[in-house]
């Protein structure tokens, strides 16, 4: 009997030690805070974002890197109030140390500098405000979209490139929306007859309308993401407009969803773009048909910058095997970016914004299906940055 007991007892410590040796073996995952606009006429934008980015979730079954994750997602609403609010959830109820989501940079100007002065690390995969780019960048903050002005710098350059002599530039009136004008305003050199500021939530633009038609332009440029660009295009083409006017506009604007939403008015309309659907690359095609074969709609570039966002993520969890304690090791991988990007060559400048190349697209018909799509004309500006990077002094 009193053999029995001690070989019972020695077993019953064999399944212990082996159950704790399984639960070291097996952290709970990571969380990643992402803050994100899933309603109101910009929702889809998000949804776009958060959808890529889960994408580079699943590729990995549940990781990021060899990291098992769990991403926390939460609607700020497109006001920054709730941003702040859900930012401060995250990092003192859920102890979050990893940050990304958010579209719009009045959200991110009061979200990033709560998220950083507390330590924690924020990746956007969208918003890269100028204000950030600066004097005011931090060693904690990193974006891997573009800075709000270049895209606009692109748009600018294909507009003068386009021989427009005269332009209507229309942009909703907030922060991202005055750094898309000022980077438009910075390439095209011709003459700017009208500069409209709308309200963000705006979707009536006649007002709008009667101002462009009496300056008599022959061209026209507008920052109008998601649903805000669907209605003016819309009402634009319904005034008249388009027929006498060349449109020539910045990809958010101009994207998948849009021509969906707005069909014929889109023909033949010029843009700029940092990613297209029809870049070369190997990342990038495989992007494209897994991100078609999962969610049966083809992306947009905020789906690829989420994509991107958690590749970029990923390469920095592994070099440190997910323990985000190890800051500078952590920080120093995500200068790094060493990851296959669906955009092609990624690097960082020095304000921990990209530097990449920038394309020229038109909405074109498809001779066989007659369907109209975006294509790659050439390339507008290789190897861009940003005017701010020169005053960052990270420390």
């Amino acid at each position: 009997m009193l053999t029995f007991a001690r070989a019972s007892v020695a077993a019953l410590l064999v399944l212990s030690l082996a159950g704790s040796a399984a639960f070291a073996a097996d952290p709970p995952p990571l969380k990643i805070g992402m803050i994100t606009t899933l309603s109101t006429a910009g929702g889809y934008l998000g949804e776009d974002m958060r959808d890529g980015f889960q994408l580079a979730i699943d590729e990995e079954h549940g990781k990021l890197g060899g990291v098992p994750v769990q991403v926390i997602v939460e609607d700020d609403g497109l006001k920054p109030a709730n941003g702040k609010q859900i930012a401060s959830k995250f990092l003192l109820q859920d102890k979050i140390q990893l940050f990304t989501g958010i579209i719009y940079s009045n959200v991110a100007l009061q979200v990033v500098p709560d998220v950083v002065e507390a330590g924690a690390f924020y990746v956007s995969p969208n918003s890269g405000p100028s204000q950030l780019a600066g004097k005011g960048c931090n060693k904690n903050f990193f974006v891997v979209s573009w800075q709000n002005d270049t895209p606009h710098e692109a748009t600018g350059q294909y507009a003068q490139y386009l021989g427009i002599k005269k332009m209507v530039v229309v942009a909703p009136n907030y922060t991202t929306g005055k750094d898309a004008i000022n980077g438009f305003k910075r390439t095209y050199h011709g003459q700017i007859v009208e500069e409209i500021y709308t309200a963000l939530d705006q979707t009536d633009y006649s007002a709008e309308l009667a101002r462009i038609r009496a300056a008599n332009a022959d061209g026209i440029y507008y920052f109008l993401p998601g649903g805000l660009g669907i209605s003016f295009l819309k009402q634009f083409t319904q005034a008249g407009l388009k027929k006498t006017m060349k449109v020539v506009l910045p990809e958010f604007s101009l994207e998948n969803h849009v021509i969906g939403a707005v069909g014929n008015d889109a023909e033949d309309l010029y843009g700029t773009a940092h990613w297209l659907e029809d870049l070369p690359f190997a990342a990038n095609k495989k992007f494209v048909t897994e991100y078609i074969g999962k969610y049966h709609r083809e992306p947009t570039p905020y789906a690829s910058q989420g994509y991107d966002t958690a590749k970029l993520i990923a390469s920095a969890l592994r070099a440190v095997n997910g323990d985000l304690s190890k800051a500078d090791a952590f920080r120093a991988a995500l200068r790094k970016a060493d990851f296959q990007s669906t955009r092609g060559a990624f690097k960082f400048g020095p304000n921990q914004y990209p530097i990449q190349d920038w394309y020229s697209m038109k909405v074109v018909r498809d001779p066989k299906t007659q369907k109209l799509q975006l294509r790659g004309v050439g390339k507008i500006m290789r190897d861009t940055g940003d005017v701010y990077s020169g005053a960052c002094k990270m420390t």
